[in-house]
């Protein structure tokens, strides 16, 4: 290997040498580039130490600068492989058990001897998915202590299977070094997770997913866990299914708990839960948010607004997207300069199949609970894969009542399907009440746009009706390739 100085008038001599002839300092920023990742932190170090004796007693003189981690996947006992190694920090890592029953049970068992080991002490990161049901008792057992090396905590189990509730004596109730905590359809007692999270101070990420009703946490508690979380950047609550509990009427407090790093926060669950949360919090640095409720008839969610308007990024957002699917419709509102995909965003998804129950509750939201939509310019409404179910009988004000907060929109970008309802909707504006409906609206952009047809007769009496009135309105066609860059496929 060699490395390349360079050359300069004022110093002769200067040009090329080996590797070898650099000091122990420039060797470990070197290997510290090259270990720069969780990967390699517990692979990529081992090529190092293999290569020649001098790095190898560079990379093991300096294990914490270098951040190095002993991966254990259950492959062999965990005492043959502390045998080769240095003493380093454990990482328990198992992404995906092997399809061969054999293997698999060895590997379980093998996972489960070392987290029962004296060397659980060294365990820093957890990271099991698919736990295999027969090992979950033994798992759960194994888990009844502190760990006081721990900061990564992944479990995830299969959804659907059937196994025992974690107890508060889950990580001996404590985990004061934990930074990540991910938890997929694992079952734990309200008191075990509220005991873990209260002692967490240097929480990062939080993430509760599938949450099953077995698991199920009150606002009001989850408030308080949050409130000592003011390192918290990531928080990912879900139902599996709309919980079985009711939430007590309860008057929501003066003041919010802030937390000051939050910058991304995805909710799944009923808007009541919801509401009696973000009541109770505040994020002054939230810029991504996603919520995605279960049908309701009704949804009344001021404290949403609240919480919402809080926010600095998410007001300042200004552009909006609604997309109707065959078992959802979802809006979206981010930036112009950014493409929907990546971007500072609000996304809001209401599960339901009904095409009429999609517009009723997309309207009910738009009209009451989002931040003030009379700015925004552009609009896009499209249709997503799998392609929703419209219904026939839809009516027409329903798509009025969703265009109506939009009194801004300059530009509405519509797919082929949308835009033949919208054009009869849009037909039943008349006479003064023709600008009560996107009065700002200034160019119609359809996809694949032809000279005649039935979208065309149909948008083109509103545009005819537009024009009349002194405020007219263009047709230009959307072409698929500028849906692409968009990021709305």
């Amino acid at each position: 290997m060699f490395c390349t100085l360079s050359t300069t008038p004022d110093r002769p001599g200067v040009g090329h040498v080996t590797i070898d002839q650099l000091p122990d300092d420039a060797l470990l920023e070197i290997f510290n580039n090259y270990v720069d990742s969780w990967s390699a932190r517990t692979r990529r170090w081992h090529t190092l130490v293999h290569v020649c004796r001098r790095w190898r007693y560079v990379v093991f003189a300096s294990p914490r600068c270098l951040g190095l981690l002993l991966e254990y996947t259950g492959k062999t006992p965990i005492t043959e492989m502390l045998d080769v190694w240095a003493v380093l920090p454990l990482v328990i890592a198992r992404w995906i058990w092997h399809n061969n029953q054999q293997k698999r049970t060895s590997c379980a068992s093998n996972v489960v001897a070392a987290l029962d080991s004296e060397h659980y002490k060294r365990i820093c990161e957890i990271d099991l998915w698919s736990i295999p049901n027969a090992f979950w008792e033994r798992f759960a057992g194994a888990m009844q202590k502190p760990f006081p090396k721990l900061t990564y905590l992944d479990l995830r189990l299969n959804e659907g299977d059937e196994v025992s509730v974690l107890s508060d004596s889950f990580l001996g109730g404590s985990a004061p070094h934990l930074q990540v905590l991910r938890l997929k359809c694992v079952p734990f007692a309200a008191i075990s997770i509220q005991k873990l999270l209260l002692s967490a101070k240097d929480l990062v990420d939080l993430q509760l997913i599938n949450i099953p009703n077995s698991g199920y946490v009150s606002p009001q508690v989850m408030a308080t866990c949050l409130s000592a979380a003011s390192r918290l950047e990531i928080l990912r609550l879900e139902f599996y299914s709309p919980p079985t509990h009711s939430n007590p009427a309860s008057r929501y407090p003066l003041t919010r708990s802030v937390l000051p790093a939050l910058t991304s926060f995805s909710f799944r669950g009923v808007s009541e839960y919801l509401e009696d949360l973000v009541a109770r919090i505040s994020a002054p640095l939230l810029n991504q948010l996603s919520v995605v409720f279960f049908m309701e008839l009704v949804f009344d969610i001021p404290q949403l607004h609240q919480f919402i308007s809080n926010t600095g990024v998410l007001k300042t957002l200004d552009r909006a997207m609604v997309s109707f699917f065959a078992d959802s419709v979802k809006f979206t509102l981010s930036l112009q300069a950014e493409t929907f995909a990546y971007s500072k965003s609000l996304k809001l998804e209401v599960r339901c199949r009904e095409s009429d129950w999609q517009l009723s509750s997309l309207a009910q939201v738009c009209n009451s609970s989002l931040p003030p939509l009379s700015t925004l310019e552009q609009l896009y409404i499209t249709d997503g894969y799998p392609l929703p179910h419209w219904e026939n009988d839809m009516e027409k004000t329903q798509w009025l009542e969703l265009l109506h907060p939009f009194t801004a929109v300059k530009n509405l970008y519509q797919s082929k399907q949308v835009a033949l309802y919208i054009g009869h909707a849009l037909q039943e504006l008349t006479g003064n009440g023709m600008t009560e409906v996107l009065p700002a609206l200034e160019t119609l952009f359809l996809e694949g746009h032809q000279p005649s047809g039935p979208v065309q007769e149909a948008v083109g009496l509103f545009v005819t009706s537009r024009q009349l009135s002194g405020h007219p309105v263009a047709v230009h066609n959307w072409d698929s390739k500028e849906r692409e860059q968009s990021g709305l496929w």
